[in-house]
């Protein structure tokens, strides 16, 4: 399961990260550090898995507003990356971007391989169990490391946790918006 980013929305519903079809989504791909040289070049501290989406040419978009904007020139950074934007032509221009984060539209990301979602294509969705019984709803994703946590909120208001591996997570289906589980045996479901 892939890690863009997160889901940037004022779409608070169920809080669920859940957004109507019309209104875009769109996924932070880093947080922009302090300016660079002489040039309006800027550090920008990643957030993707991804990172050579970010090109020359390449439209993202900064900020809560989600200005768009559209890289000139990217080179590697120890920390990161290093932007330099076509609309920025100085240090004191570049500077606006400090601390705001930069984005890419969810539509513009690539389809993954088969069995492989982006985190905001899981949130909102309906969990099951094997035997039909619904538990709840998909709330967040955590990374942990060796697999991702999938929490979910169920209907009395408890949290319940489900490591993202085959032997639990047995389908997931985008277009019904439905995930079937079945707990390890040594899970103790109260």
């Amino acid at each position: 399961m892939s890690n863009p980013g997160t889901v940037s929305s004022d779409h608070e519903e169920l809080n669920t990260g859940s957004l109507p079809k019309s209104e875009p989504v769109y996924l932070s791909v880093g947080r922009f550090g302090k300016a660079h040289g002489l040039k309006g070049e800027i550090i920008l501290y990643l957030l993707t898995d991804f990172p050579e989406r970010l090109r020359r040419g390449k439209i993202l978009f900064w900020g809560e507003k989600h200005n768009p904007i559209s890289i000139q020139a990217v080179r590697q950074h120890n920390k990161g990356l290093l932007l330099q934007f076509s609309e920025y032509n100085s240090t004191e221009e570049v500077e606006i971007l400090r601390n705001q984060y930069l984005y890419v539209n969810a539509e513009d990301l690539p389809a993954l391989p088969k069995g492989e979602y982006y985190h905001h294509q899981l949130i909102g969705i309906e969990v099951y169990l094997n035997n039909g019984e619904q538990i709840g709803i998909l709330t967040e994703v955590l990374e942990t490391g060796a697999n991702d946590v999938y929490v979910v909120h169920k209907g009395d208001g408890k949290e319940e946790l489900f490591p993202a591996i085959k032997e639990v997570i047995l389908s997931i289906d985008l277009d019904r918006k439905r995930m079937v589980v079945q707990p390890l045996d040594y899970y103790d479901r109260e």
